[in-house]
């Protein structure tokens, strides 16, 4: 599909540079000519307990695969959302992609169709005419999709231009999509797929191609990675920065095609010809390029591993294990309207995913209804990718798969609602922050204001559902060493002179910061800090170790705990990143750096 032929919602999807867990990337023009300057990002988020609940309850009786005819008379409610293993927990609870003798579904009352649709601009499209029908008095539409799922940091520029359309077109504050909870995780599946110096030496990365679904959860994972470790990104992807990570956009806005651009550039030598960018600007040349990496989805990642030698997973979301929660979203109004059957949805899928975390057989059946949900592959391949796969090639490692389906503990964990932690809020905060800082393609223009997470998510419906199972938190175990270096990024914390006390603009910094961590809950942290050399020599090792312990502090009274931090120390001013002869210099060497380790 052509640029020209696509809508403003696609061409926005194309240019977002957003993301749970990225940092504040800056959108800038080059005075006269349209072009992105590449820049390095803020960083990114984690947290301290693990969303992984167990609870024990009897084995249910497995869903058939036989048509249910109980509820074959009920209103139809349609749910559409990617190929994604993430969703197998509400799948395997309607038995498959429509409701089956013996499943949970059936047994709340619902008659409901899972329906796959790998395009987001698609999904936008039918739950559109599902409202438009719904306004026409119809309770339960025919036309379009009553819900969709899509990941998490998605959300808030989704409902946030959705929600414009919708003030356009029938008035302000008519209708408001929301968040009506989560029911799965994905932790792994989701990747950057690179050679294995990009995990040893992160900085190599820069000059890189990589082929993308730009603004997709994959391309924010990417991102989080070069921010954290201190790299330019460059978000337009018609141009090429040496000194930056280039993206170009997957053909269709396809996470398969995604893997297959990485593959014909390496098998064949296909190159990509971009516009050459310096600083900003445009040279007047043009470079063809190969593709050095990409960022997708199972089976994508597979596809590459099959094909490929010399590439492994540099970074997945096993790491930034809280960022991508596979989110439904309804209309507010119709949910309302049809209460009993939007809680009897989440009740549904909550039962059937905490029987998949206690009974092989439950795993097994998942399988199968996912394998024919989507039309793709065989059960045994998305059983065995559920869980997380491992492989070496030629002496490389590598992985693949790996997700999590959502009981009723884990969502009311993931909400802040049994422990006061939010991740989810702390995903769709930083988001929006960066979607108003970044504007991609004129979206503050275009959308009079980013949807806030109060008004975006409704957890009412998640509370009424009743105690379906007690579940017992898993909670990370901080008290073993963590030897291997996720990330490392420099912060840049705003304090007074010559003390350790945070300014209030350094808070602002602090709050990105403890986002970064809830995002990555099961990284350990080192802190060091550093000074210019203003003062003696002693007096600034002193300093910077207060600096250090004073960003702990912080993080620790906002509830990160203090087990978590493996390690703080002031280096003073024996390491300067900067010229100490100037004052952006002596800016540059203040500063703390910090370790995320697994």
């Amino acid at each position: 599909m052509k640029w020209s032929q696509l809508t403003f919602f696609s061409k926005a999807l194309i240019t977002l540079i957003v993301a749970g867990a990225v940092g504040g990337l800056v959108y800038a023009l080059s005075p006269g000519l349209r072009v992105d300057e590449a820049k390095k990002l803020d960083k990114i988020e984690v947290s301290d307990k693990d969303v992984n609940n167990v609870s024990t309850v009897a084995e249910i009786a497995l869903p058939e695969e036989t048509l249910s005819t109980a509820v074959s008379n009920k209103p139809l409610v349609r749910i559409a959302g990617y190929a994604w293993n993430a969703q197998s927990g509400i799948i395997v609870a309607n038995g498959g992609p429509k409701t089956t003798k013996g499943s949970m579904m059936e047994k709340n009352g619902l008659n409901v169709e899972i329906i796959r649709q790998d395009w987001l601009s698609e999904l936008r499209n039918q739950q559109m005419k599902f409202i438009e029908s719904y306004d026409q008095g119809n309770s339960f539409p025919k036309d379009g999709v009553a819900g969709i799922m899509i990941m998490g940091d998605g959300v808030p520029f989704y409902i946030s231009s959705a929600q414009q359309a919708l003030d356009d077109k029938y008035g302000a504050g008519k209708y408001q999509l929301q968040v009506i909870g989560a029911v799965g995780l994905s932790y792994g599946e989701d990747k950057l797929i690179g050679p294995p110096s990009w995990k040893m030496n992160p900085q190599s990365m820069k000059g890189s191609l990589v082929s993308a679904v730009i603004g997709d959860g994959d391309w924010v994972t990417t991102v989080n990675y070069a921010a954290a470790n201190g790299l330019k990104i460059n978000p337009d992807p018609s141009t090429y920065d040496a000194e930056a990570v280039n993206f170009i956009a997957s053909a269709n806005d396809d996470y398969i095609e995604s893997a297959k651009e990485l593959i014909k550039s390496q098998k064949e030598g296909w190159t990509v010809s971009l516009k050459e960018v310096k600083n900003g600007k445009l040279t007047g040349k043009s470079i063809n390029k190969k593709v050095d990496g990409c960022a997708t989805w199972t089976p994508g990642d597979k596809m590459v591993f099959d094909a490929l030698t010399g590439f492994t997973d540099v970074v997945s979301t096993k790491e930034f294990n809280n960022q991508m929660a596979t989110s439904i979203i309804v209309l507010k109004q119709w949910a309302e309207q049809n209460k009993e059957t939007v809680i009897n949805l989440l009740k549904s899928s909550y039962a059937a995913s905490n029987q998949m975390k206690l009974y092989d057989s439950w795993r097994h059946r998942a399988s199968e209804s996912t394998a024919k949900s989507f039309a793709m592959e065989t059960p045994s391949y998305w059983y065995d990718m559920f869980k997380g796969q491992s492989g070496e090639k030629s002496g490389i490692s590598f992985n693949m798969g790996g997700s999590r389906v959502f009981n009723q503990a884990d969502a009311n964990q993931y909400y802040g609602i049994t422990d006061g932690t939010n991740r989810y809020k702390a995903v769709y905060d930083q988001v929006s922050k960066y979607l108003k800082d970044l504007n991609p393609a004129g979206f503050n223009q275009n959308v009079k204001k980013i949807v806030p997470y109060e008004e975006a998510v409704n957890l009412s419906f998640l509370k009424q559902v009743g105690e379906i199972d007690k579940g017992e938190a898993y909670t990370a175990d901080y008290t073993k060493k963590a030897t291997s270096v996720m990330a490392s990024g420099e912060w840049r914390i705003n304090f007074d002179p010559g003390r350790a006390t945070i300014r209030p603009e350094g808070k602002d910094v602090l709050e990105q910061i403890y986002n970064l961590l809830i995002q990555a809950e099961d990284s350990k942290l080192e802190m060091v800090g550093h000074t210019d050399n203003t003062g003696t020599a002693d007096g600034n090792y002193a300093l910077s170790n207060a600096r250090a312990e004073s960003v702990k502090n912080f993080l620790v009274e906002k509830g990160i705990p203090a087990s978590r931090f493996q390690k703080i120390e002031g280096k003073g001013q024996d390491e300067p990143v900067g010229d100490n002869n100037t004052a952006a210099g002596k800016a540059q060497n203040r500063r703390v750096v910090i370790t995320l380790l697994k």
